[in-house]
Parts: structure tokens; sequence; C-alpha cells
């Protein structure tokens, strides 16, 4: 069941007309080819490597896999990937 909160976010987003990346918490990813990735609005860093980046969500993670993998910038809630992106996957966590 839905919380109050998350009701009137969920409203707000639709009829309000407010990006659903800033009213639901959501993370905004950027990719531009298969070279860069810019990722705002995550909640930590889980796994780090050359081939692989695991990101904390508000729900769930997120799944970077490729090669040659460099952060190139990472803030409070945002990071910069750069490397041969292959796959990019939302791992959804159910409680």
């Amino acid at each position: 069941m839905l919380s109050l909160t998350k009701k009137w976010r969920k409203w707000a987003t639709r009829y309000l007309d407010l990006p659903a990346d800033v009213t639901l918490d959501l993370p905004r990813i950027t990719m531009v080819g298969h070279l860069h990735l810019y990722i705002e609005n995550h909640k930590g860093l889980l796994v780090y490597s050359e081939q692989e980046l695991r990101l904390r969500l508000t729900q769930g993670q997120l799944l970077v896999e490729g090669k040659e993998f460099v952060i190139k910038s990472m803030f409070h809630d945002e990071l910069v990937l750069e490397g041969i992106i292959e796959n990019v996957r939302y791992i959804h966590e159910t409680l």
C-alpha cells in the first residue's frame, strides 16, 4: 500500500507536470553513446571495478557492466563514468 506522501508525489508528478526524478526520488541517467554515463540522484557506491559499477538507489540498484571503467568524478549524489558501456540495468529490490 502506498503511503500518503508517495501518493501525493505521484499525483504532483502527473497533474502538476513536475519532473519524476525530483518528486519521486528517481535517478536521472544520461548516456552519451557507449562511452560516457552521467548518473544523478544515487544513494551511494556499492561495487566498482574496471568491468562493473553498482549504485544504491532509493528503491533498488543500478548495475552498469562493460570494460575499462574509470570514475571521472563523484559527488554526494552524482557520478560520471567513462569506459565501454555494454549494459545498464535497474535491479528492483522488494522488501
